[in-house]
């Protein structure tokens, strides 16, 4: 069985994350959630355990203890991705148990998918640029969600493309199998947030 790991960090669409869960198991694959503390305090917990049948992970083991058996991953979404999540990632700054996750995923060149979920103050600024060109530039792939203006993103947290994303991350893996070719942007959908290979804009 194919195996997402799905990141989720704190921001309104992580109360919505399930979603992803739930047509990821009807497709197929096995998803396995890894939440920062704050994507932890956002999320049902409860509902992400009972939809995908593995606990949430938060953080690192303790010493001693077993090592988790999580299968490997084919694909890795990250989810409401965050501006921090994203600079983060980007500078190789480790300091949650799920951005270790992630980059170690991204060094590895398993197919990784960031869906941010950032106000126009924050994706505007020469940090956030400089970190999307830099993940784009190791291969991290990037799903145009429209940033929003500073204290109106709770509406957009409902409309957050899970489905979309999903789907997409799903054809990166199978590209992926498929065997090495050209790197080039992802077709535009006709409407909402498109997939894309480019930064963010």
């Amino acid at each position: 069985m194919n195996v997402f790991y799905l990141i989720v960090c704190g921001a309104g669409p992580a109360m919505h994350a399930v979603d992803f869960v739930e047509v990821a198991r009807s497709s197929g694959w096995d998803c396995h959630v890894i939440a920062t503390p704050s994507g932890a305090a956002f999320a049902d917990l409860d509902a992400l355990e009972a939809a995908s049948g593995h606990p949430v992970t938060t953080q690192h083991r303790k010493p001693g203890t077993p090592r988790r058996d999580r299968p490997k991953a084919d694909a890795v979404v990250i989810a409401p991705a965050t501006a921090n999540t994203i600079c983060k990632l980007a500078a190789g700054i480790a300091d949650t148990y799920a951005l270790d996750v992630a980059s170690e995923c991204v060094g590895l060149g398993i197919p990784t998918m960031v869906v941010p979920f950032a106000n126009s103050a924050l994706t505007g600024r020469a940090p956030f640029r400089r970190a999307t060109t830099a993940l784009i530039e190791e291969g991290v792939s990037f799903f145009e969600v429209p940033e929003h203006e500073p204290r109106h993103g709770g509406p957009l947290a409902e409309r957050f493309p899970w489905l979309p994303a999903m789907t997409h991350a799903a054809e990166l893996a199978e590209r992926r199998r498929s065997g090495p070719e050209p790197a080039a942007a992802a077709p535009a959908a006709s409407a909402g947030p498109r997939p894309r290979s480019s930064r963010i804009r």
